[in-house]
């Protein structure tokens, strides 16, 4: 029996390879302390509240959610817009691509950077989009250079700040050029994934503050709140961007306990704060450890660092090494960063534990 055949576009993609998980490596390895610092994740687990809240809602089970609205309220009133300003769905992903889908069509173009997050080139590429990417300038997004490229087919620029692998970020007097120099007719989306993270840097463009009609910021809970695994991220926006997203996003996303967690999460200041302390003292120690052993380290204003390798084996060998004492870090071939490895900031004891190996593999 010959089954029926994707388009061309699907048969050339791979399937997204995630992190390797901890068990993965423990049985791999036959070790059992292993820490995975591969996949930016908070090292102090959900929030507290985000866990009471998905406990007190497990009795709506029986009921269809209702496609964020509970969510998006809180949302509008925690920023001080209408609710017609925000939209909810399974992760920012999944608005992401709901907005590709209201906005683009054949022929089309979209501009972004080469090395950044690799869920966007998938996206891309599944639906068999345009998609022209302009190198990084110092490992951060170049918006000059991308305000040059701009051409008459270009609907869509699409920029990560801080930048995911390279946890950089531009200012704000590098936005407000930007800004300036944009047609009126293409849509940027500012996924700001790292928001809670960077925005303790006082150049952090907080683009919920420009509210410029033609920007899209998208959010997410899955970092500094700790809730990556039931999927919640937002977008707020002008309210017919969003009127037009919800046309095409998915029914009834996000899901009950995902907007449960959502709400206590925001609710969760204390842990926020402990999230935000623990990466701030981890990160200036990794960063004075590996610039000690001679790395140029880029200025991270995440929850990660990028460590430039110089060549592609280079950054295979220092993952390989990590390794092989129970620490999983990333290798950034797929996310078209060869010659880096990406560290997610651990809590205290992890980062300790990393220092520690770090200095053993110098050392040979």
């Amino acid at each position: 029996m010959k089954l029926p055949a994707p388009p061309e576009h699907i048969e050339r993609l791979k399937p997204y390879q995630p992190g390797r998980s901890i068990e993965e490596i423990q049985q791999e390895l036959g070790i059992e302390k292993v820490i995975k610092l591969a996949s930016n994740e908070n090292p102090l687990g959900p929030s507290p509240l985000a866990l009471k809240f998905i406990e007190d809602s497990l009795k709506s089970l029986s009921v269809y959610p209702n496609s964020g609205l509970t969510i998006r309220r809180k949302l509008s009133d925690k920023h001080n817009i209408s609710i017609n300003n925000v939209v909810a769905g399974s992760g920012s992903e999944s608005i992401l691509a709901a907005v590709m889908r209201a906005y683009l069509q054949p022929g089309d173009e979209i501009l972004t950077a080469e090395g950044t997050f690799i869920g966007f080139y998938v996206l891309c590429a599944a639906q068999n989009l345009n998609c022209r990417t302009i190198p990084l300038k110092d490992y951060t997004f170049d918006l000059e250079a991308i305000s040059e490229a701009i051409s008459p087919v270009t609907r869509f620029i699409y920029l990560v700040n801080p930048n995911n692998p390279t946890g950089t970020a531009f200012s704000k007097s590098e936005f407000d050029q930007f800004i300036d120099r944009l047609p009126d007719n293409i849509l940027v989306i500012m996924d700001e994934a790292y928001f809670e993270y960077a925005r303790e840097w006082d150049q952090y463009p907080d683009s919920l503050e420009y509210r410029h009609d033609q920007v899209l910021t998208l959010r997410t809970f899955s970092k500094a709140y700790g809730i990556a695994g039931i999927r919640i991220g937002y977008g707020i926006g002008h309210e017919d961007i969003i009127n037009n997203i919800m046309k095409v996003k998915l029914l009834f996303e996000p899901t009950t306990l995902s907007q449960a967690a959502g709400l206590g999460a925001l609710e969760d200041d204390e842990f926020l704060q402990l999230a935000l302390d623990t990466n701030r003292r981890g990160k200036e120690l990794l960063t004075i450890e590996l610039e000690n052993h001679g790395f140029k380290i880029p200025p991270s204003v995440a929850n990660f660092v990028f460590v430039p390798m110089g060549t592609p084996e280079r950054a295979i060998w220092l993952s390989d090494e990590l390794l092989q004492h129970g620490i999983i870090a990333r290798p950034m071939l797929p996310f078209r960063l060869p010659e880096g490895v990406r560290i997610t900031i651990g809590n205290d004891e992890e980062v300790s534990y990393l220092i520690e190996v770090l200095r053993k593999i110098m050392n040979k």
